[in-house]
């Protein structure tokens, strides 16, 4: 009975298990089979030799082929990272050998491997110079999965720390029959005086095992030969493979060598017969003895002809073996080895930026998991931040994660999104994997990885950001700023000597993934928070920058909190009447000009104690205030004032929640508000904008207006005026607007300004335009807005006559010109040189 194709795969689930701790169970398979037409197909392709023995697969595993198509590896080009890995333990092995046996190395010094194809046989073959197998290796090591070379190689020597394996020879190998249907593996070990075939079909229950026919041609080492299907035709090019190749195996240690085919046009070179020679000079022997007087013309139309006559041209195939790993994986070696123009190769290399990095950490973590790190720090944004925070699904992740040099993932998020820009590699030797490598299991481990990367990346940011201030604290300034002087009696020029501050020109472009970070990332808060800078009402031009600890440092004892003022542009919130009182009392404000600032920091309460106050917000204290006069203040005020805070509030209605007696005013009238867990107006401006919104723009606009808290400056002549012209009224006065219509309009253009004062936008621009067009009627003492009659011009006078002809029938010409030229010309009137055409 005919075993089906699926047979073939390798050993057992349990060999797999023992590998990868995953089962599939049957559940997970569908079991195909292969019919006895399509192996004898294949047996009617190729015939093993006469001298070979055939072998039958230890286990009978029908679904393991099944499994590695299926299940284990989702890219089919993974199978060539699958055989470098096998190649790259077979030259560790060697090389590790030959520390105690170095004529072991006698028969091949060369560690390296070569990949090489060829287009009319459909083959791709990879060999290395490793340590080979012997006829049993062949036999046991390929026919098992559990028997693998590379385990069986590490139980021998796991008392030695310095030998690790990146290769499990065995599911790893049969992914090559994933784009083969027939695999062929030549090998020589130094024990073993004879070259072996190991030889199978994708489609047969057994493989075969003879010596090679064409005796030893390896002198140590691995060579498989890859017999490609139809549909893996792209492994025939030497492009396609040298990207696979850069891709996975970048950094292994060993060089890898591919041989690359090109064709090209070049001019026939033909062999002149020596026969032709000698009859070519006899024959023009004799014609020089006959033909003395015939005189040849130079440059004849034959002899040009000949000369422009284009080469014949031939094709001729040329082959080169091109190194393709030349790029050395420089995490692995002292970072004191290492100077910046290296690092900024390497950058490059890993990220495809063309810019140098910022700054870069490299390191080795130890204890119960370890595994090595150089992580760098873009200069330039990339694409997906300038256009939106999320990066694109098929975004690549700035880090590439490698087991002993050899690329697991180019796509696992190491890090949180806000660090989506940082760019680096890992390097762990304590990853486990998945048997195909392709995906990380979600263990804790990983979680332990990633975490320590991101306390990593933030103290690189640390001192980075710290950098320039201990380079001005070097510079011995006196107190007018001036160096002082040196030893060898020169004067410093401060301006020549201040550096510019790096990390704030790399601040100012990424500092909205910080701020992401601290929204998402609650761990690290507090250690973010000290990488933000801020403009200030003290610091607000140029480059300047404040720390938060640093504007704790300048407050004065009597303030407890940390003001905030949020909005778009900091000139604007300069000139704001919100910022009068704190200017008078020399109060710093910080101001936060980023969209994502207000969002930001309401996952901030506080600082160091100090709790962040947005000065747009009611009920502000600034500290210093006497408690008793303010409350007594405030009862009076709010006596004198009540009958019109309620005529106000009765005026605008559901346009604002409450009005309110203002203890911070000074030059404005009246500001809008927002209460304590209102929507400020920034806020407002930002919800508007949003692209994805449900509830529209009127929605944001009825929750913010519920929220508003209208406050009046009870010193404000404008205000004591009002108090004046409006009425009293009771609670329950249904109609409180009996006021002149000049005194309506003016408690309207009140509320008016101080919406567009304090950041809010009038909606009602209906009323506004009608409102406004009242107060320039009374401003212009006009007694009606009614348009005049349409006017009715009296028709045009024509145009003056033209000038008469028969006047100038007197005139000589010439007399004119000369007088023109005697310049009695001037005394002619304009309408005389109209006339004239002067």
């Amino acid at each position: 009975m005919r075993v089906h194709w699926l047979s073939l795969a390798t050993a057992s689930l349990i060999a797999t298990t023992c590998l990868t701790g995953y089962v599939h169970s049957d559940e997970d398979v569908e079991d195909v089979t292969i019919t006895d037409d399509t192996a004898a197909e294949s047996e009617e392709a190729y015939s093993p030799p006469e001298n070979s023995e055939s072998f039958g697969f230890e286990a009978e595993v029908s679904k393991m082929l099944d499994i590695v198509v299926n299940s284990l590896y989702q890219n089919k080009d993974v199978f060539l990272r699958e055989l470098i890995s096998n190649a790259s333990d077979a030259l560790d092995k060697i090389r590790y050998l030959s520390l105690s046996n170095s004529k072991i190395l006698d028969d091949k010094e060369e560690l390296e491997m070569r990949i090489q194809y060829d287009e009319e046989e459909g083959t791709l073959s990879i060999s290395d110079s490793g340590v080979g197998m012997t006829k049993d290796d062949l036999i046991t090591n390929l026919g098992t999965v559990a028997r693998s070379g590379t385990t069986k190689f590490i139980e021998a020597m796991k008392e030695t720390k310095d030998i690790s394996m990146i290769g499990q020879f065995g599911v790893g190998f049969y992914s090559s029959f994933l784009v083969s249907d027939r695999v062929k593996v030549a090998s020589k070990h130094p024990d073993d005086p004879v070259q072996h075939v190991w030889e199978s079909l994708n489609g047969d229950s057994s493989f075969h095992v003879y010596d090679d026919p064409r005796g030893n041609t390896l002198g140590r080492g691995t060579e498989i030969t890859l017999y490609l299907k139809d549909n893996a035709s792209d492994y025939l090019k030497s492009d396609y493979l040298k990207d696979l190749v850069t891709h996975y195996s970048e950094f292994v240690t060993h060089p890898i060598f591919l041989r690359t085919t090109e064709k090209k046009m070049v001019p026939v070179e033909y062999e002149e017969d020596e026969t032709e020679i000698e009859d070519a000079d006899f024959d023009e022997e004799e014609e020089t003895k006959e033909g003395d007087d015939i005189e040849i013309e130079e440059g004849s139309d034959e002899e040009e002809e000949e000369e422009e006559k284009e080469p014949e041209m031939e094709e001729v195939t040329t082959q080169s073996w091109d190194q393709v790993n030349t790029n050395p994986p420089i995490w692995t070696r002292s970072e004191e080895d290492i100077d910046d123009e290296e690092y900024h190769s390497f950058y490059k290399v890993v990220s495809g930026d063309k810019h140098n990095a910022t700054t870069w950490t490299h390191f080795d973590a130890e204890g119960k998991i370890n595994f090595k790190a150089l992580l760098y720090m873009p200069s330039e944004l990339p694409d997906h931040l300038v256009n939106n925070y999320s990066p694109p699904e098929d975004q690549k992740s700035g880090l590439n994660l490698y087991v002993r040099r050899v690329l697991i993932s180019d796509s696992f998020e190491l890090m949180p999104q806000w660090l989506s820009f940082v760019k680096g590699v890992v390097d762990s030797d304590d990853l486990p994997l998945n048997v195909n490598r392709e995906t990380v299991q979600e263990t804790k481990i990983i979680k332990i990885i990633s975490k320590k990367l991101v306390r990593k990346v933030l103290e690189m940011l640390r001192k980075f950001a710290d950098e320039y201030k201990e380079e001005q604290e070097e510079l011995e300034l006196d107190e007018n700023g001036n160096a002082y002087e040196t030893d060898d009696g020169d004067d410093l020029d401060v301006e020549d000597t201040k550096k510019e501050d790096r990390y704030i020109g790399w601040y100012k472009k990424f500092n909205p993934s910080l701020k992401m970070g601290i929204i998402n990332d609650s761990a690290n808060r507090d250690r973010i928070l000290k990488l933000l800078r801020f403009k200030t009402s003290k610091y607000h031009a140029g480059d300047d920058f404040v720390r938060l600890t640093e504007y704790i440092e300048r407050m004065p004892e009597w303030q407890k909190d940390i003001f905030y003022f949020p909005g778009e542009k900091a000139l604007d919130m300069e000139n704001s009447h919100f910022m009068d009182r704190f200017k008078s009392k020399d109060i710093e404000v910080l101001y936060l000009t980023d969209p994502v600032d207000e969002y930001m920091i309401n996952f901030v309460p506080e600082y160091e104690g100090k709790k962040f106050i947005a000065i747009t917000k009611d009920g502000i204290k600034f500290g210093d205030e006497d408690e008793d006069l303010e409350k007594r203040k405030e009862k009076y005020y709010k006596k004198e004032f009540e009958p019109l805070t309620k005529y106000l509030k009765k005026a605008y209605g559901s346009a604002v929640m409450r009005v309110v007696i203002s203890n911070r005013l000074e030059k404005a009238p009246a500001m809008v508000s927002a209460s304590q867990y209102g929507t400020s107006a920034n806020m407002e401006r930002l919800l508007k904008a949003q692209a994805y919104q449900h509830g529209g723009t009127d929605d944001v606009e009825m929750r913010s207006k519920a929220s508003r808290i209208f406050e009046i400056n009870p010193r404000h002549p404008a205000i004591i005026e009002l108090l004046e012209l409006v009425p009293p009224i009771d609670d329950d006065e249904e109609d409180p607007f009996e006021v002149l219509d000049s005194t309506r309009d003016a408690i309207w253009l009140l509320h008016d300004v101080a919406l567009l004062n304090s950041g809010f936008s009038i909606t009602n621009t209906k009323s506004f335009s009608k409102r406004m067009t009242r107060i320039l009627k009374g401003q212009l003492n006009l007694e009606s807005m009614a348009l005049v009659d349409e006017v009715d011009p009296p028709e045009e006078e024509e145009e003056a006559e033209d000038f008469d002809e028969e006047s100038m029938d007197g005139m000589n010409m010439e007399d004119l010109d000369m007088e023109t030229e005697t310049g009695k010309i001037e005394d002619l009137s304009d309408e005389e040189k109209a006339t004239l055409g002067i």
